[in-house]
Order: C-alpha cells, then structure tokens, then sequence
C-alpha cells in the first residue's frame, strides 16, 4: 500500500496525466489500485469500448431500429471492468520486466506498493463485474464474450516469443466490433466480421505507435514488439495497417447494406486522421508516441459520429 500521507501528484506515471482528477478526488491508500486498473489513463477503455458502440450502431442501422442505449451503457461499464482486470493481469505477468524499463518501474506491481496476492484479488473483483455486465446479454453473446479471454490470457506471453504482440493484442481488443452485433442479432455474420477485421488492423498500428516509446528498453532486455520489427520502417508499416483498416471498414459498412452519406464522411473523416498520424511518426524521435496514440480516441469517435448521424438522418428524415 502506497503511504497515505504521500502527496497524491507524486502517484503519477509517465504515460498518464499529471494531475489526475481521481488522485485528488480519492484516498492515497487507492491510488496503486486506480493504476492497476488504469483509471488514471482512460485512453485504454475509450478504445476498447469504441468498437462496441460501431458494432451496436451499425446492428441498429441494419435492422433499422432505434440505437440501443442500455446496451451502450453496459458496453462502457464492460470496458472499464474487463480493461481494468486485462492490465492488471497483465502487470501482474509482466511485473519482473516491468521493473527494467523506464516506463514501467514504478508502476504499483514492480515498486512494492501492491502484493500479487490483492493484485490477484482485484483482478477477480473486476472480472466479476465484467461477467455480470456479460450476463445481461443473450447467450449468443455470452459465449462469445467468454470465447474473448483465452486471447486476453494469452496476451502477455506473446512479447516474449513474437514480435507481434501487437497482432495479439489486436486479436482481443476488436472483439467489441463482433460483440455489439450479437448483442442484437444473436448471431454473427460478413459485416461485423469485416468490422472486426478493420479494427484489427486499427489497433496493430496504434499500438505500434505506442510500443515506440518503449523501443530502447525493449531492446535492452529482449522484449519483441512490431516497433522493433519494423524498425526505420515503422511509417510505412503503419501506413499500410491503417489502409488495411479503413478498407475493411469500408466492406463492412457496404456488406451491411446501409453504407449511407453520413456513414462514408466518418469513414474519411477517420482515415483522414489515421493519415495525419502517419505523417507524425518520427521513428528517431519518440517523444511524441503517446500523444498520437491517444489521439486514436479522436479517430474512433469521427468514425462513430458518422454512424451516429446515418442513425440520425435514417429515424427523422
């Protein structure tokens, strides 16, 4: 447990903002635990729960209903959930190569402020909330969610035997796109399959951009990523990721038989900032990574807003 009398701004990890609001509005006592779950840098569920309310839209478009709102609350309330147990376990796998990079060392696990065994615990208090988000659902979508956490359980391993993590990570953090769909239809089929796949893609190159803050360290201590595998080229390779992801998103809303006016401007409206963050990338100098990789919020919620307004134009007009 962090000390209760240690001032609230010196909890703050690199990658978050300084002066986060939940350390002041809270007990020093908790803090480790915030980051532990990641409430202290909301980025993670934003693009967890983002491919979620695309998949519920674009299901609500296609049967040509109202938006389902309960469904969205309980998505986000999942993402926060199932992100927070994700990146503890995973900091939890990782907290012996966690303490030998700059980045991570102080993060609750690696600097003694929290013990594996309450680490253990919180992780189960999460992911209890996440299964009763589950249960909500049909049983469709129940066994599909479930389906999602032998990914989840494997992620943290594959920085150790592949240089894709990222591809890993991508595999777990889409199924959002596939999980709005069965939540209406009870089923799967080509459009949030393709969703997915775009978002796939989406998130392979996002985390890219990510994986470069941590490249030096990495290189030290022989953890893979695909910034490392992809090295001086790692703006071409993301350039053709992104591309990969708008197209498959561009088949999605076209095999989904309602790919109106508004749909395809937050489709360009997307791929236009996903160009503006490849011309970004400097691969020498990675200072500015995390802020293109929060900025993929920004990119999410264009593409949403389209879907958003075909809902919009389709109900009223």
């Amino acid at each position: 447990m962090i000390p209760t009398d240690q001032p609230a701004s010196s909890t703050a990890l690199p990658d978050a903002h300084p002066k986060q609001w939940l350390f002041a509005a809270t007990p020093a006592a908790w803090h480790p635990y915030i980051q532990l779950a990641r409430l202290d840098r909301p980025i993670g569920w934003w693009l967890l729960v983002l491919p979620c309310w695309w998949s519920s839209l674009l299901a609500s478009l296609v049967l040509r209903q109202p938006p389902r709102f309960l469904d969205g609350l309980l998505f986000l309330i999942g993402a926060i959930a199932m992100r927070g147990a994700g990146s503890t376990y995973n900091d939890l796998v990782d907290r012996d190569i966690d303490a030998k990079v700059e980045r991570t060392r102080q993060r609750p696990l690696p600097s003694g402020r929290v013990s594996t065994g309450a680490a253990k615990r919180f992780i189960v208090a999460q992911a209890l909330i996440g299964l009763a988000v589950l249960l909500c659902f049909n049983h469709f979508a129940i066994g599909l969610g479930i389906a999602s956490l032998v990914i989840v359980a494997a992620y943290p391993f594959m920085k150790r035997i592949t240089p894709w993590p990222q591809a890993v990570l991508g595999l777990a953090f889409a199924w959002g796109a596939l999980m709005g769909w069965a939540a209406q239809f009870g089923s799967l089929g080509a459009s949030p399959l393709w969703l997915y796949f775009g978002t796939f893609f989406w998130i392979i190159g996002y985390d890219t951009i990510y994986a470069l803050m941590d490249v030096s360290d990495d290189a030290i201590i022989g953890v893979k990523s695909t910034a490392r595998l992809f090295g001086p080229h790692v703006r071409l390779c993301v350039a053709g990721l992104y591309g990969a992801a708008v197209l498959c998103l561009e088949i999605a809303l076209l095999t989904s038989g309602r790919a109106g006016f508004w749909m395809q401007a937050g489709l360009i409206g997307f791929a236009l900032h996903l160009a503006w963050q490849v011309a970004r990338i400097d691969p020498e100098e990675t200072s500015g990574a995390l802020q293109l990789f929060r900025a993929n919020r920004v990119a999410g919620l264009i593409f949403l807003a389209g879907l958003a307004a075909q809902m919009i134009q389709d109900l009223f007009f």
